[in-house]
C-alpha cells in the first residue's frame, strides 16, 4: 500500500494522493512518494489529484508537526523541501484536479501546479498562521501572481479559507466543474497538452519559470529558517494542540 498511486493513462500519468482516511494529510512517506512520482516520470503531463473527499489537507499535524508536543526536528541544513523542488523544477506540465479541501501544504501543492481545475467541492486556505508558521514557498512566491498582492496578503495572513467559486473569480483556478466532471475535464486538459510537441511544451514551461519565478532554492532556504525558528515558539504548539483538541487557540507572540 501506498501513500501516492500513480496511473498512466497514454502519454499522462494521473498522481493521487490515497489516504482518504486523513483527508490525505501529507506525512513524510507521502512526501517522498510525491517527490519520486515527479521526478521519476517519463510522462508528458502530470495530473495530481486526491482520494476523495479531499485534494490534501496538508501536513499530517502528528507525525510531520509532533501534534504540538515539541519542536519538529531539524536534520537538514536549510534548504527547499525535495518535494516542492521537484514539482518546481521539472519541465513536464502538472494540472491539479482539485476535488475537494486543499489546505496547508495542499494548497501550497495546488499552487505549484501549471494549471488548476477545481470541483464545485474545492475549497482553499493557506492554514499555516493557524499553526504559528509561515507558508512554504508557493504561498510567497506564486499566490501573489494568481490573484494580486493584497488577496494574497488575506489569504495568508488570516488563514480563511475560500470556495470554488471565489477561487475563480480570484483567478486562483481556471474553471470550476462539476465533481463529477472533474476528472474528465483535468484529463482532456492533460491529454491536450501531451499531444503537442513535448520538447516545445517542456521549453515553454521553463521559459515561464525563467520568466516569472523567483529562485525557489533561495527563498526555500529562507523558508526553511524560518519555519526553524517558528517550530521552537509556543504559538506553534498552541496551535497545532488547540487544532487536535478542536477549540480556539490563545496565542500569546511566544
Amino acid at each position: 500500500m501506498t501513500d501516492v498511486r500513480v496511473d498512466r493513462v497514454g502519454y499522462v500519468d494521473v498522481v493521487t494522493i490515497d489516504r482518504p482516511d486523513v483527508r490525505n494529510a501529507l506525512r513524510f512517506r507521502s512526501y517522498d512518494e510525491l517527490e519520486r512520482a515527479v521526478r521519476e516520470t517519463t510522462a508528458r503531463c502530470l495530473v495530481i489529484t486526491g482520494a476523495d473527499p479531499a485534494f490534501c489537507s496538508g501536513d499530517d499535524v502528528c507525525e510531520v508537526m509532533g501534534g504540538g508536543n515539541g519542536p519538529k526536528p531539524t536534520a537538514v541544513l536549510p534548504r527547499l523541501t525535495p518535494a516542492a523542488g521537484a514539482l518546481l523544477h521539472t519541465d513536464v506540465p502538472i494540472v491539479a484536479a482539485v476535488n475537494g479541501a486543499a489546505v496547508g501544504w495542499g494548497m501550497e501543492l495546488a499552487l505549484m501546479a501549471d494549471l488548476r481545475v477545481a470541483s464545485k467541492r474545492a475549497k482553499f486556505g493557506e492554514l499555516f498562521v493557524l499553526r504559528g508558521l509561515c507558508s512554504d514557498v508557493a504561498g510567497l512566491g506564486r499566490l501573489a501572481q494568481l490573484v494580486g498582492r493584497e488577496r494574497a496578503a488575506e489569504l495568508l495572513l488570516t488563514g480563511d479559507v475560500i470556495d470554488a467559486v471565489t477561487a475563480e473569480r480570484w483567478g486562483l483556478v481556471s474553471r470550476v466543474v462539476p465533481h463529477e466532471e472533474l476528472l474528465p475535464t483535468a484529463m482532456a486538459l492533460a491529454e491536450k497538452i501531451a499531444s503537442r510537441p513535448p520538447l516545445a511544451v517542456q521549453r515553454l514551461k521553463a521559459g515561464l519559470r525563467v520568466a516569472l519565478d523567483p529562485d525557489w532554492d533561495e527563498l526555500g532556504v529562507w523558508v526553511s529558517k524560518s519555519l526553524g525558528a517558528l517550530f521552537q515558539t509556543s504559538d506553534h504548539r498552541e496551535g497545532v494542540r488547540s487544532f487536535l483538541e478542536r477549540r480556539d487557540p490563545h496565542f500569546t507572540g511566544e
